[in-house]
């Protein structure tokens, strides 16, 4: 894996972990939405998605 896939896949990963923490504290603040954990574990989700499909397609 090259170093700017790793890269990226780093950033991805800081980028994609502020934003799971901001749809937690969002659905926090309104409750009535949804519960956060829920929330915040898909989000967590489609990061982990996001990456597996990065790193499997470097590899090519």
């Amino acid at each position: 894996m090259s170093t700017l896939v790793m890269l990226v896949v780093l950033l991805l990963g800081l980028v994609g972990l502020m934003a799971v923490g901001l749809l937690a504290y969002c659905v926090h603040r309104h409750p009535t939405l949804t519960q956060p954990l829920s929330v915040a574990l898909a989000g967590a989700a489609v990061l982990i998605t996001l990456v597996a499909t990065i790193i499997s397609t470097a590899g090519h």
